[in-house]
């Protein structure tokens, strides 16, 4: 089965700053361009951080603030330190929350999910910028058209796992909702078929109405969980 990977979705045109491009030009990149954020390369176009608008938004949040408290904490510090940058370098976020060439579209929504970012840069095994990912990239996926899930599913699915079987199942796609129904030999093989085509991609979700000639649900220890 095909896994859509970061490869698939991802810009290659990318725009970036340098780690001594200004703070005004740090903002009309970002608002020029709508980003929510632009990496910072260095010379051999790695990944050096990355500046992002709660980064630039830090001088005005601090344009009048007091001096530093005696008690302030380190987080506090940093982002008034923050606010007085001219730099990316000064302003940039680091390390930069990256994700590597070849990863899944899953590992990427994970990762965004987990940092709290709307972009990912992709980098190689180098950590050089190959791309960029964002939230509406991995959206993508839910546009493949419905006659591309189900030849997705017949073939990795229903073929692979039933082989001549797979006859005795019907298939129906509409706006990425599977409709399966039909006979098969076992339980397990309706549990099987159902699972694996909700990780198709573009499937919305997986009705089934399978039914099956045997129950082998008995056959498996309480706890077992049933692998394709």
């Amino acid at each position: 089965m095909k896994n859509f990977h970061v490869d698939d979705v991802m810009t290659t045109a990318v725009v970036t700053a340098r780690p001594d491009t200004e703070y005004r030009a740090l903002v009309d990149l970002i608002v020029g361009h709508r980003f929510s954020a632009v990496p910072v390369v260095d010379d051999f176009q790695r990944v050096t951080g990355v500046v992002s608008e709660a980064d630039l938004l830090r001088k005005i949040e601090y344009a009048d603030a007091a001096e530093p408290r005696l008690f302030e904490g380190r987080r506090r510090r940093g982002e008034r330190r923050k606010a007085a940058g001219r730099t990316a370098a000064e302003l940039m976020s680091t390390p930069p929350v990256t994700i590597a060439l070849g990863s899944t579209i899953t590992a990427a929504a994970r990762l965004m999910d987990d940092e709290g970012v709307k972009r990912l840069p992709v980098v190689d095994d180098l950590g050089r910028l190959v791309g960029i990912v964002s939230r509406g990239d991995l959206l993508k996926v839910h546009l493949r058209p419905d006659d591309a899930i189900v030849a997705d599913v017949r073939r990795d699915v229903l073929q692979a796992q039933l082989a001549d079987g797979a006859d005795g199942v019907r298939l129906e796609v509409v706006d990425g909702v599977i409709d399966l129904s039909g006979r098969v030999e076992r339980w397990s093989a309706a549990d099987r078929i159902e699972r694996l085509s909700r990780q198709v991609p573009g499937v919305v979700e997986v009705r089934s109405s399978v039914t099956y000639d045997f129950d082998d649900r008995a056959l498996y220890g309480p706890g077992t969980i049933i692998v394709a």
